[in-house]
């Protein structure tokens, strides 16, 4: 198989699979922080009620203790909506946000409480220093639950699916091949091997790596609808378009995303050895 050029996607796109995946999870995460917000505003009525200024402590504690699951849930479940429909990293603002959003709802869950309860000059003092001491321990673990230390990023997993397609396309062992990208590298190296197949002639006996498919529109970076690939740029299917050409894997980069099925037809019109049996 020859390919004379870089084997790089641009972009890696969620699934459509994924896309619903995440925004499920963004779902259960919102409404999980919603819960622990809402434990922090009832905790201060209590506190404006002078509820803890004779005691009460296992209410306060089970109130912080409720905070804090419902928070780490809320932020377990963003990180994963996160690795199925992750930001750009290029895009900082939003990457930044989108990746630490846990981290902040939950100071917003805990400080203004754990601020009120140790100002308070009318708790009872046991009540103060437990509960103070103990929210400010909960603030501390759920908020760094909460932080992406290692986000991922479309660029990321951009990398990781070439590399995956890269490795699959060469028989070596997949350690590339997360679940995130693996289903669309297969994609791409199956369409490679259907590709050198089907371009086998006496100058290729191994095949090509190199298709043909309808540019974007002008000025755009992929087509707005996806395409298929063709095997040469003389097919009857390209005649009097405007022909951008490269591995497969560059095809996927510009949403052309899917081999002909007129591919006996295709290899008579651009001259490779015919019944490949692949249709």
């Amino acid at each position: 198989m020859t390919d004379n050029k870089p084997d790089v996607t641009k972009d890696w796109q969620a699934t459509q699979g994924q896309k619903s995946s995440a925004t499920r999870l963004r779902l259960f995460a919102a409404l999980s922080w919603i819960v622990a917000i809402g434990g922090e505003i009832y905790g201060i009525i209590l506190l404006r009620q002078n509820k803890f200024d004779q005691g009460h402590l296992p209410l306060i504690i089970g109130l912080l203790v409720g905070i804090a699951i419902f928070a780490i849930a809320g932020n377990l479940l963003w990180k994963a909506a996160n690795r199925h429909d992750p930001a750009r990293a290029s895009d900082a603002a939003r990457f930044f946000f989108q990746n630490q959003l846990g981290a902040i709802i939950t100071l917003i869950a805990f400080l203004p409480l754990v601020f009120l309860i140790l100002t308070d000059k009318n708790m009872d003092p046991q009540t103060k220093k437990v509960a103070g001491g103990l929210g400010a321990a909960l603030a501390v673990l759920a908020t760094v639950m909460g932080i992406s230390f290692q986000p991922p990023s479309v660029e990321q997993y951009t990398q990781d699916m070439n590399a995956c397609a890269a490795q699959i396309k060469s028989g070596q062992p997949t350690t590339a091949c997360s679940p995130e990208v693996a289903a669309q590298a297969q994609a791409i190296a199956a369409d490679t091997a259907a590709v050198a197949a089907a371009t086998k002639d006496a100058s290729h006996p191994a095949g090509q790596d190199v298709v043909y498919w309808i540019a974007p529109e002008t000025g755009a970076v992929k087509s707005a609808e996806p395409h298929v690939f063709h095997l040469c740029a003389g097919v009857s299917p390209l005649k009097d378009k405007t022909v951008n050409s490269g591995s497969v894997t560059e095809a996927y980069a510009q949403n052309a995303v899917r081999i002909t099925k007129q591919i006996d037809m295709e290899q008579k019109q651009c001259g490779f050895t015919a019944a490949t049996g692949t249709n």
